[in-house]
């Protein structure tokens, strides 16, 4: 009879402590959020939607199911106040769980007075867009200063769509068109050295067919890192040291006189070099024609 009390005690025990866990778990879900990672990817989606679509210009802004901004990037070409606004775009899309939009169609359609909401929390302007995972929103994009309202509103739905593959095993293919050129092409681009390939799509390298007949300046390239290839003719490159006169000439592009202390290389047919972006380089002298392939990386 003890015996089976004891049984019986355990049993109670032993129920007990798995309904609780029940409940404990009936009373919590696994909340899921976004990475720096993720956050990345969704800027990355937007920028290459950008790009496809010709965007002269666009802030992108990625916060947290918080509204804490984790990642910005402002394309060239926009103007300053575009990175406050899409951060609140982005703060008033996934505190309010819904597309700014719905806000914008709102107060145009004469209820004004939430307008009068803090804007350090509430930006009703289109352009803002929740980012979802498996149902659950954990985080928002914003995009501001691209052609209008509704292209915003497109690249933000565009990084949004990139937490659909958070999780998912990379692709094993790729959507991306092979890119050929005749031999007549890469002859034509030679001659006079030309852009083969300008990275559209939004991929992060161009391919140049270069030519040289003389020497020319110091170059720096602030996001460019080039791979060289020489095919024909001779150059000494100096790379590293000191520029001389140096001032920018372009977006990312500083031009210099001379370079000072630096490293000199003589480069021959079948050599490569790579440049990373923001070392200064100058072909000091060249044995014309100098032909090499440049392949640019961003």
């Amino acid at each position: 009879m003890k015996t089976l009390k004891k049984l019986s005690y355990c049993f109670l025990i032993f129920w007990f402590v798995l309904s609780a866990g029940s409940i404990a778990s009936a009373q919590t879900a696994e909340k899921k959020s976004l990475t720096l990672d993720g956050a990345e990817r969704v800027i990355a989606a937007a920028k290459g939607y950008a790009a496809k679509v010709k965007a002269p210009g666009g802030v992108i802004a990625v916060v947290d199911a918080g509204g804490n901004l984790m990642a910005l990037e402002r394309l060239d070409g926009t103007f300053a106040a575009g990175a406050n606004i899409s951060i609140g775009k982005a703060r008033t899309a996934v505190l309010f769980q819904k597309p700014t939009k719905v806000f914008e169609d709102i107060i145009n359609k004469g209820r004004t007075a939430m307008a009068a909401l803090p804007d350090s929390f509430f930006t009703p302007l289109q352009g803002g867009i929740p980012v979802v995972l498996d149902g659950q929103i954990i985080g928002g994009v914003g995009v501001s200063g691209a052609s209008s309202a509704a292209q915003d509103e497109e690249l933000a739905i565009a990084g949004a769509e990139a937490a659909k593959s958070f999780g998912a095993d990379p692709p094993m293919t790729s959507s991306l068109p092979v890119s050929y050129f005749s031999k007549s092409e890469v002859d034509e681009g030679f001659s006079k050295g030309a852009v083969l390939f300008d990275g559209s799509g939004g991929r992060n390298y161009m391919v140049h067919t270069s030519r040289r007949e003389g020497p020319g300046m110091v170059e720096v390239h602030t996001k460019d890192t080039d791979i060289l290839y020489v095919l024909k003719g001779s150059a000494t490159v100096v790379t590293g040291g000191t520029m001389v006169d140096d001032k920018p000439i372009a977006a990312d592009e500083i031009r210099g006189r001379e370079i000072t202390s630096g490293e000199s290389r003589k480069l021959v047919p079948g050599d490569a070099m790579i440049i990373p972006n923001g070392v200064p380089h100058w072909f000091k002298e060249v044995q014309a024609p100098f032909l090499y392939y440049v392949v640019k990386v961003r």
